[in-house]
């Protein structure tokens, strides 16, 4: 009885309080029931729920509010996918630093509208990252960006140089993943080289040999494989057709090796009969692609053209010797492919926010300490082929218009301004001053020249907002489009496109 009474009371205690209380807002109310007992907290919810109307009227606004930005969606993707439409029958997307601008991303995009995606020079020592519709992440070495469009065919071009283990590795990765590849959908040019581990051995020989002078290089073999190219004693994708041939080749070129270096230690005859068993999985991908190219050119495809490296790597016009061993400007795309110059209507370039490069070599604009390692950190710049930490640096003018005048650039793809988000302050290197006391604005041929420069530096605001989830150019902080704006003025050339994050919708197009 007494229990009962207590009850009672505590009940007419608390019709009180509500009768006296008002409605409290739902937020107070999920507070109120965490930490009531069960059935009081239960009591309270249902007590101080906000009125249906009220509840009602916030239904409408949430509804209309996701439908506006759903309707702004969607307008932004069909202004994008115009945007695509106009870039004509045949775009190069080039690097114009010193790699890892973000290539791929643009590629990935770019490859949703165009029937053929062709990579026209390097080989497994350039790395793409790219991220499906679901924020999925590929990393890509060999096969072209193009492979995550099931409507797109794949060009590996005769400039490549083409491991075939890691090329099959890259593939059976892929299709774990879900992505259908098959000789439909990919090609390899008969007249590429082919990159052996021999390569890779006689990579890492003439590194030690270099000492103190190392260039830097992946180890991928890939400098061995366009030295064996160039002497002529080279293996051929399309000599895996005749494994006679195919095999008194390669034991020439491991020959060759053997002379150069004593230490060199090559199982010929393992990798002979090894290569029987890539020949047969090989042999239906393989192609004459010039012919292929030219001839869907002709019939009215689209044709992308995916450059790999980037022009201040350039053998020809990067900082030599710290480059890589092929040309990924754009003579190199007419010779690694057999497009006529005349046949490209637009070339992008890309070029990061910053700057940031990997291996040896003079970097003008290079930073070092806390802000380094922040923007290291906050761009997860790692290489994707051997995930060495990136070098950290100012975007660098003097650089990326020496790309413009060697590439003709139309647009550039700024890639990572969201990275820069929160900097006060940003420096873009406008100028380099000589030993002497003179300032260029011409990049030097010779590395020492470089390497002696006094960086001259303009000074812009920078902005504190994030960016990442903007997707329209009016929409950007006022400093994050200074900045863009000065670049265009420096550079004399449009950036078009401005990276905002990784996804494949992290796009933002200036309309």
């Amino acid at each position: 009885p007494d229990s009962s009474a207590r009850a009672s009371t505590r009940r007419r205690r608390l019709s009180r309080v509500t009768r006296s209380t008002p409605p409290l807002p739902n937020a107070i109310m999920s507070a109120v029931t965490a930490v009531a007992p069960v059935a009081l907290g239960a009591r309270l919810a249902t007590r101080f729920r906000a009125p249906a109307s009220t509840r009602r009227h916030h239904h409408r606004q949430r509804v209309a509010t996701t439908s506006k930005a759903v309707a702004e969606q969607s307008d932004v993707l069909q202004k994008n996918k115009e945007e695509w439409n106009t870039l004509g029958s045949v775009c190069a997307v080039l690097g114009s630093q010193w790699g890892d601008e973000g290539k791929g991303k643009l590629v990935d995009i770019l490859a949703q509208e165009y029937d053929i995606v062709a990579r026209c020079q390097g080989g497994a020592n350039a790395g793409h990252t790219i991220y499906d519709d679901d924020g999925k992440k590929y990393a890509l070495h060999l096969v072209p960006s193009g492979i995550l469009n099931e409507k797109c065919k794949c060009v590996v071009g005769n400039g490549v140089v083409v491991h075939l283990p890691g090329m099959f590795e890259e593939i059976d990765t892929l299709e774990r993943a879900g992505v259908a590849i098959d000789p439909s959908r990919l090609c390899i040019s008969d007249r590429a080289h082919m990159l052996f581990d021999l390569h890779k051995e006689v990579d890492g020989l003439r590194e030690a040999e270099l000492s103190g002078n190392k260039i830097g290089t992946t180890k991928r073999g890939i400098g061995p494989a366009y030295a064996s190219k160039a002497t002529r004693n080279g293996v051929r994708v399309g000599d895996i057709r005749n494994p006679e041939k195919f095999a008194a080749n390669l034991r020439l070129l491991a020959a060759d090796a053997a002379s150069r270096f004593p230490e060199f230690e090559y199982d010929v005859d393992a990798e002979i009969e090894a290569y029987k068993k890539y020949a047969e999985r090989i042999i239906p991908f393989i192609a004459d692609t010039v012919a292929l190219v030219n001839e869907e050119h002709k019939a009215g495809k689209r044709v992308l053209v995916e450059g790999a490296n980037a022009t201040m790597l350039d053998l020809d016009f990067g900082t030599y010797p710290f480059v890589t061993s092929s040309n990924p400007s754009l003579g190199g795309v007419c010779a690694g492919l057999g497009l006529a110059p005349s046949k490209f209507e637009t070339v992008i370039g890309v070029a990061k926010a910053y700057t940031t490069r990997v291996g040896a070599g003079p970097y003008p604009t290079e930073l070092f300490g806390d802000l380094a390692d922040e923007l290291r950190e906050k761009g997860f710049e790692y290489g994707t082929t051997t995930g060495r930490p990136r070098r950290i640096g100012w975007l660098d003018v003097v650089a990326l218009n020496y790309a413009t005048t060697i590439n003709g650039f139309t647009h550039i793809n700024l890639t990572k301004l969201d990275v820069l988000s929160g900097l006060k302050e940003l420096k873009i290197g406008v100028g380099y001053k000589m030993p002497d006391g003179t300032v260029t604005t011409a990049f030097p041929g010779d590395i020492d020249d470089l390497a002696s420069v006094e960086v001259v530096y303009e000074t812009v605001p920078g902005w504190d907002e994030d960016i990442s989830g903007v997707r329209a150019y009016g929409d950007l902080p006022a400093g994050c489009r200074g900045y863009v704006e000065r670049i265009e003025e420096l550079c004399g050339v449009e950036c078009r496109y401005l990276g905002v994050g990784p996804g494949r919708d992290a796009m933002v197009v200036k309309f």
